[in-house]
């Protein structure tokens, strides 16, 4: 569980995004979080406390002269007991508060005499985010070191479409994971490639690989969760981009090394996981072709470029990782293929230990030797990945001992 003995308060205000908050508070408890929950009045008409107890396992506060509390202090309590302090929803009437310092009741006051990070997930209508005072507020916010999840745009309640929606329960939740890993890459700009890639015989029929994209992904998101400024290159996938990664669809090899070619120089990492097709037909009909009880037309295929090879061999490279991705003898062929693209890492898997599922076993292979991890899930590897890929950084840069 990613949030296992993780404490998490959360503040709720009234605004109807309030009924969202209780599915984040069932999410954070599955995934291991301790959770304790704090509302204002107001949130209190959209969605009841026993509401939030059940689901948390755990008492919630409400009033700020609560005389249960033992010492008086439940709003000094509250945050000291607690890794991050998450205010979701945020309504525009609370995100003011917190800009300017007020504290006239339970959430505003524990608000304010926290000793953890803060989180805010805005949700209100459209022309209230828009509005010079509401942006002034989070300018100030973001420059107070508080972190701003959101919002996100589309329908609203009032029936209204734009930007001031709640981000969803799931995608604050991998906003709130993410919060918890070390920004090994902080400052850094990665490029990745991900997917197959699709090689068109005629208009309805191609030559590609098999690639789910998922290790790919999970690599873009553990990039991003390290610090890094993440794009994604990817061929033809069905995956939700991850969150605050950049990414740019393609089709075929011919494409994704022009995207490839046109930025790599300017990033720090570039990492090619994508399952590239080798070849590609050289001439492609313009028409489908149709059997009409003729012979199987003969197809001349030419290679495409070798992308991690050609951005390997820049005059000043960013850091080189491949992927081999085999069916036997791993050890000999990834190491060839690190050795003649003139990389310093190649992660290697055998087709038959997760190629398309959710969990792999990866070997790493560079000039040190090789290194088998555990089997796991792909983003747990993924962060493994990048934990590598920052050591790798920090050595390339180091100064030379005298």
């Amino acid at each position: 569980m990613e949030l296992e003995g993780k404490r998490v308060a959360l503040g709720v205000t009234g605004g109807i995004a309030a009924y969202k908050s209780a599915e984040l508070v069932r999410l954070l408890v599955k995934q291991g979080a301790s959770v304790r929950v704090a509302m204002t009045e107001a949130a209190t008409h959209f969605v009841t406390p026993t509401t939030f107890q059940a689901l948390s396992g755990n008492r919630v506060f409400t009033d700020q002269w609560d005389t249960s509390v033992a010492n008086g202090m439940a709003h000094i309590n509250f945050s000291r007991e607690a890794d991050v302090l998450l205010i979701a929803p945020a309504s525009a009437d609370f995100l003011a508060k917190l800009a300017n310092g007020l504290a006239d009741d339970l959430l505003s006051t524990l608000t304010l005499a926290r000793d953890c990070p803060l989180l805010v997930a805005p949700a209100m209508n459209r022309q209230m985010w828009s509005k010079p005072a509401t942006q002034r507020n989070i300018a100030t916010l973001i420059g107070d070191a508080v972190g701003v999840l959101g919002p996100a745009s589309g329908d609203q309640a009032c029936g209204e479409v734009g930007e001031g929606r709640m981000l969803e329960p799931a995608e604050i939740l991998e906003e709130l994971i993410a919060r918890f890993q070390p920004e090994v890459l902080k400052g850094r700009k990665l490029l990745l490639t991900a997917g197959p890639t699709f090689e068109a015989i005629d208009p309805v029929r191609g030559i590609t690989n098999l690639s789910s994209g998922k290790m790919g992904f999970a690599i873009a998101r553990a990039a991003r969760e390290a610090g890094a400024e993440v794009t994604l290159i990817c061929g033809p996938v069905a995956l939700p981009t991850p969150r605050g990664v950049t990414r740019i669809d393609i089709t075929s090899a011919l494409e994704m090394h022009a995207e490839v070619t046109q930025r790599a120089a300017m990033y720090d990492v570039f990492v090619g996981v994508a399952a590239v097709a080798d070849y590609r037909p050289r001439i492609v009909s313009e028409q489908k072709s149709k059997k009409d009880g003729n012979p199987p037309p003969i197809i001349e295929l030419v290679w495409n470029p070798d992308i991690l090879a050609e951005v390997a061999a820049l005059p000043h490279p960013p850091l080189c990782v491949g992927f081999a991705a085999e069916t036997g003898n791993l050890a000999e062929y990834a190491e060839k293929k690190r050795r003649k693209k003139k990389i310093p890492l190649i992660v290697g898997n055998l087709i038959t230990d997760g190629f398309g599922g959710d969990t792999n076993t990866l070997v790493f292979f560079d000039d040190n030797g090789q290194q088998i991890l555990k089997p796991a899930p792909k983003l747990v590897l993924a962060r493994q990945l990048i934990t590598r890929i920052a050591t790798l950084l920090e050595n390339l840069h180091a100064p030379m001992t005298p």
